[in-house]
């Protein structure tokens, strides 16, 4: 019989961020893998596809130091891809403006592994933190990320086009501006 792993209440859990390392990038594609199951069992099957993100890709975020873990005691938790510094795909948005044009961070990639509650909102929470200014994307049809982010405070910018043309909402969270409310 397989085993199941419950989720557990995020308040039962301390969460550490760290680099992702080398040894578990199969870890890690499972994770990828479960969570473009996930996405396209609601609604969304064509954001990352059956593929995406490669193993080439995720090595190579692991390589530059921008391949992130979070982790739930010695279980990996959540996945994502952090970086301060501009993205070419957010130099131009339709149908709306950035918040600011301040330095900013970018998360691309999370996933969590579904085992622990909160995970993907702790390490949105973190990359706010690293920059103070925090920029994401996603897919129209991935509603589960846009109420996260709606939840996190995030606001919704615009439309940004990744590299391979196709339009993602784009949103933006300003922490000196949430400090001062």
């Amino acid at each position: 019989m397989e085993e199941t792993q419950k989720r557990e209440p995020a308040a039962a859990q301390a969460f550490v961020i760290r680099r992702s390392r080398p040894e578990q990038l199969d870890e890690i594609m499972e994770i990828y893998a479960g969570a473009r199951t996930f996405m396209a069992e609601h609604g969304n099957p064509t954001q990352w596809g059956t593929t995406h993100p490669t193993r080439e890709m995720v090595e190579s975020d692991i390589e530059k130091g921008l391949g992130y873990v979070c982790m739930a005691g010695d279980r990996i938790a959540a996945v994502f891809h952090y970086r301060l510094g501009e993205d070419a795909t957010y130099r131009v948005i339709e149908d709306g403006t950035w918040l600011n044009d301040r330095p900013y961070g970018v998360v691309h990639r999370i996933a969590s592994a579904g085992t622990v509650k909160g995970a993907a909102s702790y390490c949105l929470e973190w990359a706010l933190e690293q920059s103070g200014n925090l920029r994401i994307d996603t897919h129209r049809n991935n509603t589960v990320m846009q109420s996260l982010l709606k939840k996190l405070g995030f606001t919704y910018c615009g439309i940004i086009h990744v590299e391979d043309g196709s339009e993602r909402l784009a949103y933006q969270k300003d922490g000196k501006q949430t400090q001062a409310l």
